[in-house]
C-alpha cells in the first residue's frame, strides 16, 4: 500500500511527465510516454522518465500494471486508497475495483503464516464488454441475426 507521498522537488521534467499522464486515459509504457514527451518538445531523458514514474508509483500517484511481456505500464491513479484492477487483455482498458473479500483473505492468510506488513496486488484480466461484442460480431458475419 502506498504511504503518504514524499515531498518531491518540482522540476520541469516532473511537471511535463505529470501533465502527459493527465492527458492520457489508458496505461502507457515508459518508452511510449517518453516518445510522447519528445513529440511535445519536452526535454526529458528516458532515464529521467523512468525515475519520475517510479517515484510517482511509490507515492501512489500512478497505477502500475505489467503487460503480457512483463513491461511496466502506468496511468494516473484515479482511485484513492488501496484498489485492484480489472484489465482488458485486448484493448488495455482498466477498471479500478475494490475487493473487500480479497483484503480479508490476504490478511487471514498472512496472519495464519505469521507474516506482517503484508502488501498485495490483484490484477484480473479478461475481455471488456466492447471487445467481447467486437469479437462476437467478427465471429458472426451476419451481425448476430438469427438464422432464417
Amino acid at each position: 500500500m502506498a504511504e503518504k507521498p514524499r515531498e518531491q522537488r518540482v522540476t520541469k521534467q516532473r511537471v511535463a511527465v505529470s501533465a502527459a499522464l493527465d492527458s492520457l486515459e489508458d496505461f502507457v509504457s515508459t518508452q511510449e510516454l517518453h516518445r510522447l514527451l519528445q513529440g511535445e518538445g519536452a526535454s526529458v531523458s528516458l532515464a529521467t522518465t523512468y525515475r519520475i514514474l517510479q517515484s510517482m508509483a511509490e507515492d501512489g500517484l500512478v497505477d502500475v500494471l505489467r503487460s503480457d511481456d512483463g513491461e511496466a505500464v502506468y496511468r494516473r491513479c484515479e482511485a484513492t486508497g488501496h484498489h485492484h484492477h480489472l484489465v482488458c487483455r485486448r484493448c488495455g482498458k482498466a477498471v479500478d475495483i475494490e475487493a473487500p473479500a480479497v483484503e480479508t483473505w490476504a490478511s487471514r492468510v498472512a496472519r495464519d503464516h505469521g507474516y506482517t506488513a503484508v502488501e498485495h496486488t490483484v490484477e484480473i484480466f479478461g475481455l471488456c464488454p466492447e471487445c467481447t461484442a467486437r469479437g462476437a460480431r467478427a465471429a458472426d458475419p451476419d451481425g448476430g441475426s438469427p438464422a432464417a
